[in-house]
């Protein structure tokens, strides 16, 4: 795989000016991006996925929320829907994606949309927010968010990638100079900081370039319909994890510590189900899933028990108080 992703390496060059040109005709005003009244925070990554945004995103609505009326925006990824829609808890997943229905709901007084123009759908809900949180639009310059935040993963940083097709990236790494805040996600629990400093200086950040670090937590309670129960349920039984994920090795390392005996059916990221695969998946006897994929997944398993695992991350408690003052800033200092 590696030596045909090589052959491609061609095509990455191509691919590469081409985006080079566009990013160079932004930010020399050639083509125009859109400022609004009202704080809008990015979120986004310069890769193809599994960096953590959907957590992220999470852990931003759960101390805002309190204090500012929270919009998320996203482009609902692989809806059967198009134009911009409303999410509502009584959604359907195909015709709002997967994420934003998670979002909505986990957080339902939160207002969650979706709309590929990223320029209409915050017109729209702009009037209903404080502040709005643009799910993965880093590449998505007709908007001048006020606040852009890159998270890019602790195993995989974007450094040490190059463009697609050849490499994971959406575009060159000269991007990440465009963020204000730099946040390197999935560390270890036990983490080195001088291996943190290391990563720091690898970055080799804008002087006014903010740079995190975050870790994912996973509940010690699995979530179905009509109950939860304790994650040590699973320590006697045989039962199927079931990924459509970007990343799955965080929660296969994670069920493996715990020493859990499973099968592992993994799929594409946002994978649509089909009824053959949702027929087999009905062979096993218990299935433990992702929040996301729940989503997904429980509406074709009604009565069947399927469960899911959160997933948590947060800024480790070195610097997540200075986080949380960087974030609280530039919405009351937005002007």
């Amino acid at each position: 795989m590696k030596f045909f992703r090589k052959l491609l390496f061609p095509f990455s060059l191509v691919y590469g000016s081409l985006l080079a040109i566009r990013n160079s005709s932004y930010d020399k005003n050639w083509l125009k991006s859109k400022s609004y009244p009202l704080p809008i925070i990015c979120v986004g990554n310069l890769s193809t996925g599994g960096t953590g945004k959907s957590p992220m995103i999470e852990y931003l609505i759960s101390f805002l929320e309190n204090n500012y009326q929270i919009a998320v925006l996203s482009r609902g990824y692989k809806r059967k829907t198009s134009g911009f829609i409303e999410v509502l808890t009584t959604s359907k997943v195909e015709e709002v994606g997967d994420e934003p229905l998670q979002f909505k709901k986990k957080f339902p007084k939160v207002v969650v949309a979706v709309c590929a123009n990223r320029q209409e759908g915050i017109d729209r809900i702009k009037t209903n927010a404080d502040i709005i949180l643009l799910d993965d639009a880093f590449q998505h310059r007709k908007v001048n968010a006020s606040k852009k935040m890159l998270l890019t993963s602790y195993n995989n940083l974007y450094i040490n990638d190059c463009v697609l097709p050849a490499g994971n990236l959406r575009e060159l790494k000269s991007g990440a100079k465009r963020a204000d805040i730099i946040v390197v996600t999935k560390c270890p629990e036990q983490h080195s900081f001088t291996k943190l400093k290391e990563i720091q200086q690898d970055l080799n950040l804008l002087p006014e370039q903010k740079i995190y670090f975050s870790k994912i937590t996973y509940d010690k309670i699995i979530y179905g319909v009509s109950e939860n129960l304790p994650l040590t349920f699973l320590e006697n039984k045989n039962f199927t994890l079931v990924t459509g994920i970007a990343d799955s090795s965080p929660l296969l390392k994670f069920l493996n510590t715990k020493q859990l005996k499973f099968t592992h059916k993994k799929f594409s990221d946002h994978h649509h189900f089909s009824n053959s695969e949702i027929n087999n998946l009905k062979e096993s006897n218990f299935i433990l899933t992702t929040e996301k994929d729940f989503v997904r997944l429980q509406p074709r398993l009604a009565n069947f028990p399927i469960y899911y695992l959160p997933i948590k991350t947060s800024i480790i408690k070195e610097q997540e108080a200075s986080f949380k003052r960087d974030i609280i800033d530039a919405i009351v200092n937005f002007s």
